[in-house]
């Protein structure tokens, strides 16, 4: 992520918390980023410079001046001005980011060899909840590398419970 990714996503959220929108403007963003992920030529077609920004900009408000917020929408067409449209992912990762830091809520990333279960995922959760002091939103994928275990990484750290991590540590533990 770009430094000036996390800057425009900090002044959106700024603006949010100013205005006591936080969840609407990340629904608001969530729901352009949805847009823009099924229909790419949108987004080249905001970030062509032959296309004056003027024409730009009523293209987006046009397309989204009824679906979302007013400061959502100048937002957006300060990105395509500034020929920035393409981070918008990064600036709402970085507004995303902050919105979890304010409600407490930490995204754990977890790596399993195989698809857990509801219920294992439901223990993971409460485990991970109960260290953190946190609420925890869990997004889960699978590895079919990993021999077995899984990784979570949390707030900057990395829980490794693969197989092949525990292999290397008794394997460590052996050559001593």
């Amino acid at each position: 992520m770009t430094e000036m990714s996390k800057a425009y996503g900090m002044a959106l959220y700024g603006l949010a918390k100013e205005n006591k929108q936080e969840k609407s403007y990340a629904e608001a963003l969530k729901l352009v980023l949805t847009l823009f992920s099924e229909n790419p030529e949108y987004v080249e077609l905001l970030a062509t410079p032959s296309i004056s920004k003027e024409e730009r900009a009523q293209i987006i408000e046009d397309a989204l001046g009824k679906c979302v917020p007013e400061h959502i929408l100048s937002f957006l067409k300060l990105l395509c001005e500034r020929g920035r449209i393409r981070q918008l992912a990064e600036c709402a990762e970085e507004f995303n980011r902050l919105l979890d830091e304010d409600m407490r809520v930490s995204v754990a990333k977890v790596v399993s060899s195989v698809e857990l279960t509801p219920e294992e995922k439901k223990r993971l959760k409460a485990r991970l909840e109960k260290m953190s002091g946190r609420r925890v939103t869990l997004e889960c994928r699978v590895d079919k590398t990993l021999l077995g275990g899984m990784v979570v990484e949390m707030d900057g750290r990395v829980i490794n419970g693969s197989l092949r991590h525990r292999l290397d540590e008794m394997k460590d533990v052996m050559s001593r």
